[in-house]
């Protein structure tokens, strides 16, 4: 097992979300003692008994709790929604006992009817891994190629293209339309093509709509389902006002770069300088988004765009004050040339220290900013945030 950097407190009751096969079944059964009564609604006898009856594990768990076990642990929760509202009037009952549930989709949890993170179980997010938690398992063009789901990263290349290819084919095309998600997998098929091939850039759901012959509607709940079941998320433009930020477009990036190569159907293509950029870019700002979720952070990350088409890949942004402003370059050699954006901005925000991530072996000055292994910046820019 990977040390994770995500922690789940010891004593309270905790919600744990991530996307499949990130590892949450795993980080609890290390965390939690051996004497703690588990239900795994990924087994379908066991969704469908409860699904019939979601009072019988109120019932079941109050019998084992009489016989001493303090911890309920329920995989996959979403799976079946209405034992939510049974979680929650056992959490108001037994204090103590502490409940820990894992789920895959936000939105079937949101719709469950019960509100579990009102002071009553803490939330917490697992996503694949991070360099750090790979330690010296970590190489960057393996997770550029393959992403950084836990079963591949000692796997083969052979094994890690069988396994995100079914990945890509059976979850998130057929278990999304088998949890009542969708109802049109092909256009939902289509939609996720378009998606994946255009992740990173700005979203315009006109544009996706007429690519996979989609309403725009559709389109954007389509979306808003990948944003629901973790596979996704928006990254917004900063203005100043945060009404202006809700009419701008924002940029969708998928959570794992492998899952990208997998649906793109590029897991066996080579990593020229321009599918390149893109991942490294992908990877950059979703391993920021992870660190920052764990270290339980409330910076929050943005993307700066002029009307003339100045840009710079990401903004830190924490209580309202821009942190820093950082581009990314897929590069071991940096040019005042690539400084473009970071100089547009810096004309408009001078007060903002303005850093570059590359994959350069040494940190250096380049006029006003300064260029940074990728390493360097997650260790240091990010440790104070």
């Amino acid at each position: 097992m990977f040390p994770r950097l995500c922690s789940l407190p010891p004593k309270k009751s905790v919600l744990l979300l991530g996307p499949r096969q990130t590892g949450k079944s795993t980080l609890v059964r290390a965390t939690v003692e051996a004497e703690a009564w588990s239900v795994d609604l990924l087994q379908q006898e066991v969704a469908l008994r409860y699904a019939k009856d979601p009072a019988a594990f109120r019932r079941e768990a109050e019998e084992q709790i009489r016989r001493g076990v303090r911890t309920v642990v329920v995989d996959e929760v979403q799976r079946v929604p209405l034992l939510l509202d049974e979680i929650h009037r056992l959490i108001e009952k037994e204090k103590k006992v502490r409940f820990v549930l894992t789920g895959s989709s936000a939105r079937k949890i949101r719709r469950g009817g019960a509100n579990l993170l009102a002071g009553r179980a803490v939330l917490r997010h697992l996503f694949p891994l991070t360099a750090k938690e790979q330690g010296s398992h970590f190489d960057l063009d393996h997770n550029l190629r393959f992403g950084s789901l836990p079963t591949v990263i000692d796997a083969s290349s052979e094994d890690a293209e069988d396994f995100l290819a079914a990945y890509a084919n059976v979850y998130l095309r057929e278990e999304i339309q088998a949890e009542s998600l969708v109802r049109n997998l092909g256009g939902f098929a289509r939609f996720l093509d378009v998606a994946a091939a255009q992740c990173g850039e700005i979203l315009n759901a006109s544009s996706v709509g007429r690519d996979a012959m989609l309403a725009t509607r559709t389109v954007q709940e389509y979306y808003q389902i990948l944003e629901d079941t973790l596979l996704g998320f928006r990254l917004e433009a900063w203005r100043k006002s945060v009404r202006a930020r809700m009419v701008v477009h924002p940029k969708f990036y998928l959570f794992d770069t492998g899952i990208t190569n997998a649906i793109n159907r590029r897991l066996t293509a080579s990593l020229d300088p321009s599918a390149r950029g893109r991942l490294f870019e992908q990877w950059v700002v979703v391993e920021c988004g992870r660190l920052l979720s764990y270290a339980q952070s409330e910076a929050r990350l943005y993307y700066w765009r002029t009307n003339h088409g100045a840009e710079v890949d990401l903004l830190f942004e924490k209580h309202g004050r821009l942190v820093f402003a950082a581009e990314i370059k897929a590069k071991t050699r940096v040019a005042t040339a690539d400084l473009t954006g970071l100089r547009s901005f810096a004309e408009a925000h001078p007060q903002v220290p303005c850093y570059v991530v590359a994959l350069v072996p040494e940190a250096y000055r380049l006029g006003d900013a300064s260029v940074l292994p990728y390493r360097q910046f997650f260790d240091e820019s990010l440790g104070f945030l």
